[in-house]
């Protein structure tokens, strides 16, 4: 699905087809609970606050300006609607286990959780520009003018945040 379809998709939402407003559904709600996940480390916040960004949406879908990428527009949705809500409960839930995905062996399934696990806390331990920012490139592979227009900010700001962002990892992850 191109840029031109989620531009016919929103017309056709616009002009009351719900199944329009479904596809965007389809399309974006694993990448917007990967990136809700990655902010929050809670899998049940992460699909709270995925939901919350597409109710949102669609409220909002008669002030899309056309000019702009609605996967920009949806995400930046997304990522406020994780902020925020980050903000307001201000408490660090464990990884959710459940969400993490299995391997074979269990030294292999213990060694991927204590990783993902690290990996959450040193995530929770920046501040929220930079693992936003971390989030959208490492974790969504976003390029950085794709975070830089999601952000609303210079794709300059995005390197000079993402390089603080990794120093202040490599201080938080342990050296093996």
């Amino acid at each position: 699905m191109s840029e031109g379809d989620d531009l016919r998709l929103v017309e056709e939402c616009l002009a009351g087809d719900r199944r329009a407003f479904e596809a965007f559904v389809d399309r974006y709600e694993r990448p917007l609970y990967n990136a809700a996940y990655r902010i929050l480390g809670s899998a049940d916040d992460a699909e709270e606050a995925t939901q919350a960004a597409f109710t949102k949406a669609f409220e909002a879908l008669g002030s899309f300006r056309k000019g702009t990428k609605f996967f920009s527009w949806l995400y930046r949705i997304a990522i406020n609607e994780s902020l925020n809500m980050r903000q307001a409960r201000r408490h660090h839930e464990p990884v959710d286990e459940e969400s993490l995905s299995r391997h074979e062996t269990p030294e292999t399934i213990y060694r991927q959780k204590e990783l993902e696990g690290t990996i959450q806390k040193a995530l929770n331990a920046l501040p929220d520009d930079y693992r936003v920012v971390i989030v959208l490139r490492h974790f969504q592979d976003l390029s950085y003018d794709e975070i830089a227009v999601i952000l609303e900010i210079p794709a300059k700001t995005v390197k000079s945040r993402l390089f603080s962002a990794r120093q202040q990892l490599r201080a938080l992850l342990p050296n093996e």
